[in-house]
This record gives structure tokens, C-alpha cells and sequence, in this order.
């Protein structure tokens, strides 16, 4: 399943990186026309169904020559174009271009992305500053932090970096997400990160345990939470029901967080981080949803110290 849904996502950037290349090209039907004794060139093609006509600049050989070559390049990528989006319908899958909502969204979580993974640190007890978390991210070197926590800042940044992906924004917000989401996120501390846990866990602060989870009732508990139409409401229930079940050896609020962004940054709709400030009230929120499953009061938390809407 895992090897399956790799090569999708693989198919998905390629897709997307050739319909970038097609849009950064000068290419179309090449007309040359004439006035007052000079010559200037003008492009034709269609765009979204629609015919298009560009004008490019006086005529010169060298220009010319360049718009011949281009049209060669942009036949080539339409034809790989047609072959990888019939790759992707055998599997189930179509290609579509981002929403400007959608991508507005993905720059803003970029934007916001040093501050993001600093939250989450802080959320997991990772003793890091805001300054060092930015280094970190950066490739730079920071004394007087564990090598485990330096790693877990590093694997932080590469599970976004994965979920900001156009390919991965592209797929649908499900089971081998999640999946993948944790096992960036705990890569290097377990053998079998992003594999459902098979050996009971404890919770600190209660006495409550999570039941171990079996996957085929995991994939149909999230695909009731996966159908819930508002998507706010879809994401923060996602954000709980990856929380309370502690599916994974470790990582959970991590993935969980992460996940329920794949969600919301898919739909333009904003993103979903705890605030430091807001670390100890979130935990005692969270005690309190896993022994009596009462969850009306963290969502309303979460709707309203959380997030951040676009």
C-alpha cells in the first residue's frame, strides 16, 4: 500500500511540475504581422477552453527561432502531460490545477512555518527558542541541544515540507497521509514509525489508555470523521480523533496537528497550531476529552485560540 501511494504522489509532482514548465513557456501558434514597415509577433493558443492571443515583441530572427524551439518543448510536455494524467486515472486519481485560495494558503504556511514548528516543539516539551528553532530549520548549528531534539525540529520541517507539496496538497486527506505524516515525524527514533502502534501506551496526567488500534476500524472511524462537510469542524475532529486514539508508538499531537493542516491548507480554509501561551490549557482540555469524551469544550478552544482562518 505504502510503495502504491508513493509512486501516486510521485506521478501527482511530476504532473505538476510539467504543467509549471507549460506555463512558464513562450509558446502558441506564431503570426507575424506587419505595420507601417516593421514586423511584430504575436501568439495564439487556448487557455482554460478559451482562445488566447499574446503579443511577444518586434520581429527578430533570434526571437523567432526561440518561439520555434519553444513550440517543440511544449508539444513534448503536453504529450507527457497526457500520459502521466492517464497514469493517474488508472489509479483512481485526477489531476487537478490549485485553487489561488489554495496556493494563497500554502504561502502563508510557508510564511508562517518557522513559528509554526516552534509552537509544536514547545507543545511536545522540545526545549528549544524561537531563534534556535529558525536556526535549526536553516541548517545551522546550535549548542547545548540534544541531538534528539535537534532531530525532532528537522523532522518537523521535513513532515511539512512533505504535507506543503502541490502533489501531496493535490491528494485527498486520508489514511495514508496520516500515515506518512508520522513516519517523517518519528523518522530515526522507531523502526516502525507511521505503522499503527501494537504495544499498549500510557498517558501522562491520567490514568486513562487509549485501546490499541486496529486498522481496519481506524480507516472506518476516520472516514466518518473525513465525511463531515464543514471543514473547520472536519480538521479540529480529525486534530482530536488522531490525538485520542495515540494510533502511533510516539509523535501523536505532532501528526495530528500536521494532519488536520493537510486538511484545512487543501481547502484554502487557514491553518491550526497551539499557541505557547496556551500549552497547559490545551493539555488540561485534552485530559479532560480523554476521560469522558466531552469534546465540545476543546473544539470550541481550538476554534477560538488556534485557528487561523484565510
Amino acid at each position: 500500500m505504502e510503495n502504491n501511494f508513493l509512486d501516486t504522489i510521485t506521478l501527482i509532482k511530476e504532473y505538476n511540475t510539467c504543467n509549471r514548465q507549460l506555463q512558464s513557456l513562450l509558446w502558441g501558434a506564431i503570426e507575424i504581422r506587419e505595420q507601417n514597415g516593421s514586423k511584430y509577433i504575436y501568439l495564439h493558443k487556448r487557455q482554460g477552453g478559451m482562445p488566447r492571443t499574446e503579443y511577444v515583441g518586434e520581429y527578430t530572427d533570434s526571437l523567432y527561432n526561440t518561439l520555434i524551439a519553444n513550440n517543440e518543448k511544449a508539444k513534448a510536455i503536453k504529450t507527457n502531460l497526457r500520459n502521466l494524467e492517464a497514469k493517474l486515472k488508472r489509479k483512481g486519481k485526477v489531476p487537478t490545477d490549485l485553487s489561488e485560495k489554495v496556493k494563497l494558503n500554502i504561502d502563508f504556511a510557508k510564511r508562517n512555518l518557522v513559528d509554526t514548528i516552534y509552537k509544536q516543539a514547545v507543545l511536545e516539551g522540545v526545549a528549544v527558542t524561537f531563534l534556535e528553532t529558525e536556526t535549526i530549520i536553516e541548517g545551522g548549528k546550535v549548542a547545548g541541544i540534544s541531538a534528539d531534539d535537534v532531530q525532532k525540529v528537522n523532522n518537523l520541517k521535513h513532515a511539512w515540507q512533505f504535507t506543503l507539496d502541490e502533489g501531496v496538497i493535490c491528494s485527498p486527506s486520508d489514511y495514508s497521509i496520516l500515515c506518512y505524516i508520522n513516519r517523517l515525524v518519528e523518522e530515526g527514533f522507531y523502526f516502525n514509525a507511521g505503522i499503527l502502534r501494537s504495544v499498549p501506551v500510557t498517558i501522562g496526567g491520567t490514568k486513562w489508555k487509549p485501546d490499541l488500534p486496529m486498522e481496519s476500524l481506524v480507516k472506518e472511524q476516520l472516514s466518518e470523521v473525513l465525511s463531515i462537510e464543514d471543514v473547520y469542524e472536519r480538521a479540529l475532529n480529525a486534530l482530536l480523533f488522531v490525538t485520542k486514539k495515540q494510533l502511533f508508538i510516539d509523535g501523536n499531537k505532532r501528526t495530528a496537528v500536521i494532519f488536520a493542516n493537510h486538511i484545512l491548507i487543501s481547502n484554502g480554509a487557514g491553518i491550526v497550531v497551539i499557541p505557547e501561551d496556551e500549552v497547559d490549557e490545551y493539555k488540561k482540555l485534552l485530559i479532560h476529552y480523554y476521560e469522558t469524551d466531552e469534546k465540545a469544550e476543546i473544539l470550541d478552544f481550538l476554534y477560538k485560540h488556534c485557528l487561523t482562518k484565510i
